[in-house]
């Protein structure tokens, strides 16, 4: 009976032991949601085109990360696209992907728009876009990598449409800066979205925290975009809990790569 025992514990040790060794570090299971081949549940909206077209291949697939790419443009002509997630995403929730700007952009790209992308959190659901819609209703979680004559930080935050609060203060300026000076083009960089269940945003670059705000919400005037009719298909309501997530096509090349999520 006792070597019975003994030989019961050490294989409950050893399956223990497996099973520490395979999970995450702290237990946290982060979910991919990009298998790294295609864009299987992704889909494109770029604006002067329906939901689901990708203009010129914009987006693609290559080496392992999701390409925003130019090559096949005569000219940007501000085609401004975005590549939604198909699930809509609520907090709490972290995302975190890692991206790099490529150097090389079309002639016409504004100056604004170089070394210029993000991440839209909060967003509305493509298919209440517009055709010629540049940007869908939400938060834009803005990457910036230098620029000619430009000085730059990174991790902004930028409200396509919304408000946030930031320092107890209901803020409708449409972009905040860090102070987070932009790293280099053609370097990965890890880029952090917390979104915790408060409501409280934090992005972060590598670890390292560059701006904050909170209590997202849709700007009731719509000065900025189209949020009027969705303030009225919410009956007034202005506070958002979540929304869709997409990557921005905005004239400059860039990658993302290893995109997951944790909930």
């Amino acid at each position: 009976m006792a070597s019975v025992v003994g030989k019961l514990a050490i294989a409950l040790a050893a399956f223990a032991a497996a099973s520490c060794a395979s999970a995450p570090a702290g237990g946290e299971h982060w979910q991919s949601l990009f298998d790294g081949k295609t864009l299987n549940g992704w889909t494109p909206k770029i604006k002067g085109f329906p939901l689901g077209e990708n203009y010129r291949d914009t987006f693609r697939v290559r080496d392992g990360a999701i390409v925003v790419s130019y090559d096949k443009y005569d000219q940007f002509a501000e085609r401004f696209g975005h590549l939604f997630y198909d699930t809509p995403v609520y907090g709490p929730y972290k995302l975190r992907l890692e991206y790099r700007f490529l150097n090389a952009h079309p002639a016409d790209t504004p100056a604004w728009a170089i070394a210029n992308s993000g991440v839209m959190i909060y967003g509305q659901d493509p298919k209440t876009m517009a055709v010629d819609d540049s940007f869908p209703v939400s938060v834009e979680a803005q990457l910036l990598g230098p620029a000619p004559g430009q000085e730059r930080f990174n991790s902004n935050m930028c409200s396509p449409g919304t408000h946030v609060v930031m320092d107890g203060k209901l803020e409708k300026t449409h972009c905040i800066n860090s102070k987070t000076p932009s790293g280099p083009n053609e370097v990965w960089a890890t880029f952090e979205i917390d979104v915790a269940a408060d409501g409280t945003v934090t992005q972060s670059i590598n670890g390292v925290p560059t701006i904050i705000y909170s209590d997202v919400q849709l700007d009731p005037d719509g000065k900025m975009a189209n949020s009027k009719p969705l303030v009225a298909a919410a009956g007034g309501k202005v506070n958002l809990e979540g929304g869709t997530i997409s990557l921005q096509s905005e004239g400059n090349p860039i990658e993302f790569r290893k995109i997951e999520i944790l909930k």
